[in-house]
């Protein structure tokens, strides 16, 4: 692994509410296997970090991943990603992360990243992830337990998908 992690594990006391929207916060230092030569951010490396993240938030809310991928046998890739950077970071930089459940579908879901540096926007993204199962590589319903966690950090209660 690259870099260092400048907190630990995800917990129930780092989701807080801002401006009533459930917000998960990690941070993250840019460590030097995740810049370029200049000691720049190489951007790919932006998304291993939010791989990271988003594992810890799984954790957090009681699914970690060698359970849901080892036991349950569920995967959740991404199948869509926009991301706009707004200012380099540069190495030793703490990443903040805030991150939002945006919307929740029957297999999808939709988390929104806003990431600062000493307060200054760094890149924000929008991420859809799906979960499969990994027996079949076809879109699954997410396990009830873990729906009900991700629904009770929805940004608004509008935002769930309907669909069966």
């Amino acid at each position: 692994m690259t870099g260092r992690r400048s907190t630990s594990a995800v917990s129930a006391r780092d989701v807080k509410r801002e401006d009533e929207q459930v917000t998960f916060k990690v941070s993250r230092t840019l460590g030097f296997g995740h810049c370029d030569p200049a000691g720049i951010a190489y951007f790919p490396s932006y998304f291993d970090i939010m791989v990271e993240v988003m594992e810890e938030i799984f954790a957090a809310l009681g699914s970690p991943w060698p359970t849901m991928m080892g036991e349950r046998r569920i995967g959740v890739p991404t199948v869509k990603l926009d991301v706009d950077f707004t200012a380099p970071s540069r190495h030793g930089d703490r990443l903040d992360f805030a991150v939002r459940v945006a919307r929740l579908g029957r297999s999808s879901l939709e988390l929104h990243y806003r990431v600062t540096t000493r307060g200054r926007p760094v890149w924000t993204a929008r991420q859809v992830i799906v979960a499969i199962s990994l027996d079949t590589q076809r879109a699954v319903p997410w396990p009830d337990d873990l729906r009900a966690a991700l629904a009770a950090h929805l940004e608004t209660a509008d935002a769930h998908d309907l669909a069966p």
